[in-house]
């Protein structure tokens, strides 16, 4: 054979440069538990820099093995209303496929996302759906080394779905359709209360806002936009500061129905009454949105079928199926309740 040609790299190379054993070496490469975290990170760093590329017989123990594993599903904050129906969905669809999911919260701290994987590592997990999650570039480029597949679910921050399939909703059009109904009932001055802004579906929501505005001939104002977090806090305080502007708005679009329980508050703590004074939108339609009173005017958006698409594609892909490229998006519908009205000024 050519001293041209390049010798594959095989485990006992792996294990003799890192002073373990041979057994050591597959214990981390079909991702069994019993490996200190400090030498499976040194072995799979070596396996990368080295270019292991497995044999099939390899490839067909880590995909068994997989195969009996958890898919993991990763929030930022699992107390929200959005968290409960994207957990309920993606129970329902992995109950019925018959396999477990393990729900994690990302906690503060330096070391946060680095112990989730390290769990990860060592549950041997199947499939990884992150839903409105805050990872780093570091961060995915450490699951990619792990060889998992990843669904992302309303992608955060500046990171793109280019390396994995996206799942949301219409956002753009859910703005415009909740911004359209009250230039519809006649509001012109339509305040918007945004999520973060570094979600990019609270990007989405307001750039769909704006879009209808625009359409209506309605000059944007600045003062009437309000940057939330999507909590009810949010919501109460924001309104307040809208409230007490000069020209005050007709009508509010909360980015979420959780903000729009707060909106609800501050108007009442002004003696005032929805939609009587103050028109209401809020999105996602939860069902605290069907409780409150009057029952709110909403966009709904399919967020227990987000959960249920995201838990069924990551189970395809395991059985062949090509993941989807680019972004997925699922529709929104506007639900129009008791919170809207016509102006009364």
């Amino acid at each position: 054979m050519s001293d041209s040609v390049e010798r594959r790299v095989t485990v006992a190379d792996i294990a003799a440069e890192a002073g373990v054993s041979r057994a050591t070496v597959s214990k981390v490469l079909n991702g069994r538990a019993d490996v200190a975290p400090a030498t499976r990170a040194q072995i799979e760093t070596m396996l990368v820099e080295r270019g292991y590329v497995p044999t099939k017989r390899t490839k067909r123990a880590v995909t068994a093995q997989r195969r009996g594993g958890l898919i993991e599903l990763l929030f930022n904050d699992a107390s929200t209303p959005w968290a409960a129906e994207m957990i309920r969905g993606g129970e329902a669809a992995a109950r019925a496929a018959r396999v477990g999911i393990v729900v994690s919260v990302l906690e503060s701290g330096p070391r946060r996302a680095q112990q989730w994987l390290e769990d990860v590592a060592d549950r041997g997990s199947r499939g990884i759906v992150l839903a409105l999650s805050e990872l780093s570039p570091a961060d995915h480029k450490r699951i990619a080394k792990l060889g998992v597949p990843v669904i992302l679910v309303d992608p955060v921050g500046d990171f793109h779905s280019d390396d994995h399939p996206s799942i949301g909703a219409g956002n753009w059009g859910g703005g415009m359709a909740a911004t359209q109904h009250l230039i519809d009932l006649g509001h012109r001055r339509i305040a918007a209360i945004t999520g973060p802004m570094r979600f990019l579906c609270s990007q989405a929501r307001l750039a769909g806002y704006r879009a209808a505005l625009e359409r209506a001939g309605i000059p944007a104002d600045a003062q009437l936009v309000e940057h939330g977090d999507f909590h009810y806090s949010s919501g109460l305080t924001s309104t307040l500061t809208l409230l007490d502007q000069p020209d005050p708005p007709t009508a509010i679009f909360a980015a979420n129905d959780e903000q729009a329980t707060g909106v609800y508050a501050a108007i009442q703590q002004r003696g005032l009454s929805v939609p009587r004074d103050m028109s209401v939108v809020g999105f996602d339609d939860v069902p605290v949105a069907q409780w409150i009173s009057p029952p709110l005017t909403t966009v709904r958006q399919p967020i227990a079928e987000l959960g249920a698409l995201a838990i069924r594609t990551l189970l395809a892909h395991e059985e062949g199926t090509e993941l989807p490229q680019g972004r997925v998006e699922l529709s929104t519908k506007l639900v129009v309740r008791g919170s809207t009205a016509p102006p009364a000024r």
